[in-house]
């Protein structure tokens, strides 16, 4: 259906619309009156990152309008049972707890830089509004328009014109983990990102991509602002908990098993 959609023009489709998002999402701060207000800035910020993932996928669309490409069918936007809906959470949960190990274990050998530190503070919760926005943003806008992007377009056009599905998750999964430009990160990233593809590709929808990656920003927006609070339970020594490993590694196994039973029944 995509034949004459090439591998080089689906990636200047993602780098465009990338680019569009951080050209959009600067605007409000061409019309800040007071631009060294550290207040006003975190503000600025806030806005901008909720402008910036909002138009993020309006490139894609024009694009596929223009090639008179059927959206949904180019995008993955396909509905998925229920049953495979709850797996999806069941084993997000397992994802997130072992993906926060993996970081905790990644800060030991590469130590969080002072432009981290300020990230968590951007992140922070300092009132009602601001977790509003920050909910909507990173656990809603930003997957959504992510996964179309990534999982939905690039990544399908990659398996049809590659016909190598293991390539396609692989090398979007590291443009999608580049294009973050956080080196602290990128193991991580990269991680979830090819765990991303392969639900996209599995299930044939970018839902469960969506769910997954929509709950691991979330869990992290709650980490974030929880730290003091969760130490007493979640975290040992600084790392998660054997307890909450063990059990973490048991539910990514069992909803990974039964989301691919899941899948052959429906096939």
């Amino acid at each position: 259906m995509n034949q004459t959609l090439t591998v080089k023009t689906a990636f200047w489709v993602v780098i465009i619309s990338i680019l569009f998002a951080l050209m959009v999402g600067s605007v409000p701060f061409l019309f800040s009156n007071s631009p060294f207000s550290e207040t006003n800035s975190r503000s600025l910020s806030l806005l901008s990152m909720f402008v910036g993932q909002t138009f993020m996928i309006i490139p894609l669309f024009i694009f596929l309008r223009v090639r008179k490409k059927p959206i949904k069918e180019m995008l993955r936007i396909h509905s998925v049972p229920l049953n495979i809906i709850f797996t999806t959470i069941l084993l997000s949960f397992g994802v997130v707890i072992l993906l926060d190990e993996i970081d905790r274990i990644a800060n030991l050998f590469l130590p969080q830089a002072e432009l981290l530190t300020q990230l968590s503070s951007l992140l922070a919760f300092d009132s009602l509004g601001t977790a509003i926005i920050l909910l909507v943003t990173i656990s809603i806008l930003a997957p959504l328009s992510e996964e179309l992007l990534f999982r939905g377009f690039l990544q399908k056009v990659l398996e049809e014109s590659w016909k190598d599905v293991t390539k396609a998750v692989l090398i979007t999964s590291m443009f999608f983990a580049f294009i973050h430009m956080n080196p602290y990160w990128i193991i991580q990233i990269y991680l979830i990102g090819i765990l991303l593809g392969y639900l996209a590709w599995r299930t044939g929808s970018i839902i469960p991509s969506f769910i997954l990656h929509g709950f691991n920003n979330c869990i992290a927006l709650v980490l974030n602002n929880a730290s003091p609070s969760i130490e007493s339970f979640y975290l040992w020594n600084g790392h998660v908990s054997p307890p909450f490993l063990a059990l973490a590694g048991g539910v990514f196994f069992l909803g990974f098993k039964r989301l691919n039973s899941q899948v052959e029944l429906l096939a």
